[in-house]
Parts: structure tokens; C-alpha cells; sequence
């Protein structure tokens, strides 16, 4: 492959290469040969295994900015690093406070709106919306209405964002302002992953009772047992606990030489140790979530040990 030059974000642009002598026909073959992927207009970058929020990054800083035309919504969460629950990442997130009017054009979509200074700040050198104003936008506008609001909120607050200074966005009367409000009353930072806000979020909208998140489990010598994602527990010490199997949950504590089949393993002694407690364990996956089978599981479980009573909302079948 010739030697393109590669700037510190370890892309290539058209520009700098026609300033070098390349033509633009030489990074079309190599685009052929599988030697170089196009990420953006005029950007290249090397070929490599990357994920979706790693791809749309790099694309991202291919994007020319300014400090009142930002990088926003998905696109900025990508560059905050924030998780979110099933982003559409086909087109780069812009907002303009220099225009009045949208569009969708291309991989471009530009959000007309306000920007005061203190909301753009910039990262990679690209002008991006900070993490408060890029959380509630994404919240906003989620396809996946109040689970993709509280899965983000989640995800702000994990990364230290400021809860009242999102609550001053919600303030304003937007588009989806208030699935954006309801979500921020429920966010949490112990909620480690979108799949676990998308169970609580089913939970919330079920009317189940709101469990404690990732509490530690010590048996009766004081020894450390387990941190459950999500605990229920009354007075009399009857508990409940669920955990969302999500993909790489096992792989996600490895030790270093450790095999996945170990950490299996080590994962179901754990739940052994619980049910030895007489915890009672209650575990699903992202299809089950998908399939919005998990609520049923835990209610009939929080119903079997008196937790909730057979005519209480939280069990509207009784």
C-alpha cells in the first residue's frame, strides 16, 4: 500500500494527500484493494475490526465544525463515549444555531436550535456538545422512547455528568421533552449497561417495585458472595435478585490467562452460593427483554415470597 499520510486521529484525508502529490484515483485503488476504508467524504482510514460507535467516531472526526455548528445527539455520545440502547449511526448528528431549518441530506442530519457557549465544547478537535446537553438531546429523541432516554441518562451520570444541570435542558418545551423529564427522575449510575436500563425501564412501566442496583451479597462469615444487578428485599430478609445476561457479561471480569469457560463456571458457582443463602435468582437474556418476557419472571417470583401482594397493580393479571 503507498504510504498516505495519516494525521493523529489516524485518518486520511483527500486534502492533505493532493497537497502531497497523490491523486485522487490512488485512493480509490486502494479503496478497491481492501487497503483503506472510506469513513467519511475526502477520509480514509486504515482497515480494521470496528465496531459500529467505532466507525461513526472516526467519521465524526472527519466532520468539519465550529463552535456554533456542533457535533450532537448520537454522534456526540459516540464521541463522549456514551452507551445507548440500539443508536441509529447512519448519519453524523449536527445541530446549527446559524439556521432556523433541518435536513436530512446524505449521512448528514442537521438540527436546527440553540447553543450557548457554555453547551459546545471541544474534543478531538471537533466541536461537540457537552455531555449534559448530548445525554437529554439522545433522550429526546430516542426511537426507543423512555428505555433509550433512561439507558443514556444512565450512561451520563456513570460518566459524571450533572443531573440538574440536564433537568435545566428538560426545562424548555421540546420534541420529547417529557419522556426526556420522566426518565431523568428514574436515572441511575449504578445501572452499568444499556441492557440493564432497558430491564429497569420495562420494570418501571410495569409498576413492579423498584429494585436496589448492584448491592454485595456476604454470607453468614462475612465473606463476599456476589453483586447482584438488581436486588429485592423486605423486612423479614426474604430477597429476590435478578441479573441480565447480557453479550460479554461473562467475558466482561475475566482474570488475566482466564478461559470464558472458567468465568462461566466461576458465574454459576456464584449463583449456587446465592441460592445456598436462600436468595432466589431469576435471570434473562437480550431476547427476553426483547420479547418482553422478563416482567412476568419477576413478578411471579416477587408474588411467590409475599413481595407484592396478588392485587397489587404491579400484578394487574391477579
Amino acid at each position: 500500500m503507498d504510504a498516505f499520510p495519516v494525521d493523529d486521529d489516524g485518518l486520511i484525508r483527500l486534502d492533505t494527500t493532493r497537497s502531497l502529490g497523490f491523486n485522487d484515483r490512488e485512493l480509490q485503488r486502494a479503496c478497491e484493494r481492501g487497503e483503506l476504508d472510506r469513513v467519511g467524504p475526502g477520509v480514509y482510514a486504515a482497515p480494521a475490526d470496528r465496531t459500529p460507535e467505532e466507525r461513526h467516531r472516526l467519521t465524526v472526526l472527519a466532520a468539519s465544525t465550529t463552535n456554533d455548528v456542533v457535533i450532537s445527539h448520537s454522534s456526540a455520545a459516540v464521541v463522549h463515549r456514551l452507551p445507548m440502547l440500539g443508536p441509529d449511526l447512519s448519519r453524523v448528528h449536527i445541530t446549527s444555531a446559524t439556521t432556523d431549518r433541518g435536513y436530512r441530506r446524505g449521512h448528514r442530519y442537521l438540527h436546527p436550535g440553540w447553543l450557548a457557549p457554555a453547551d459546545v465544547v471541544q474534543i478531538d478537535g471537533v466541536w461537540v456538545t457537552v455531555i449534559e446537553r448530548t445525554a437529554f438531546d439522545v433522550a429526546r429523541s430516542s426511537p426507543h422512547g423512555f428505555a433509550g432516554a433512561l439507558a443514556v441518562f444512565d450512561a451520563a451520570l456513570r460518566a459524571g455528568a450533572d443531573r440538574d444541570r440536564m433537568a435545566g435542558y428538560a426545562r424548555r418545551p421540546q420534541t420529547g421533552v417529557a419522556v426526556a423529564r420522566r426518565a431523568l427522575l428514574y436515572a441511575d449510575p449504578l445501572s452499568e449497561n444499556p441492557g440493564e436500563s432497558l430491564g429497569r425501564a420495562q420494570m418501571i412501566e410495569a409498576g413492579l417495585p423498584m429494585p436496589r442496583l448492584q448491592c454485595e451479597i456476604y454470607d453468614i462469615d462475612g465473606d463476599f458472595v456476589g453483586r447482584p444487578d438488581y436486588e429485592w428485599r423486605d423486612g423479614s430478609g426474604r430477597r429476590v435478585v435478578g441479573e441480565f445476561d447480557g453479550v460479554g457479561k461473562y467475558l466482561k471480569y475475566l482474570s488475566a490467562g482466564e478461559s470464558a469457560e472458567t468465568a462461566i463456571r466461576r458465574e454459576k458457582e456464584r449463583e449456587g452460593r446465592l441460592q445456598d443463602l436462600g436468595v432466589i435468582v431469576v435471570r434473562w437474556t437480550w431476547r427476553e427483554l426483547q420479547r418482553r418476557r422478563m416482567v412476568p419472571r419477576v413478578r411471579a417470583q416477587l408474588l411467590a415470597v409475599g413481595m407484592i401482594e396478588s392485587s397489587d397493580p404491579a400484578n394487574p393479571a391477579a
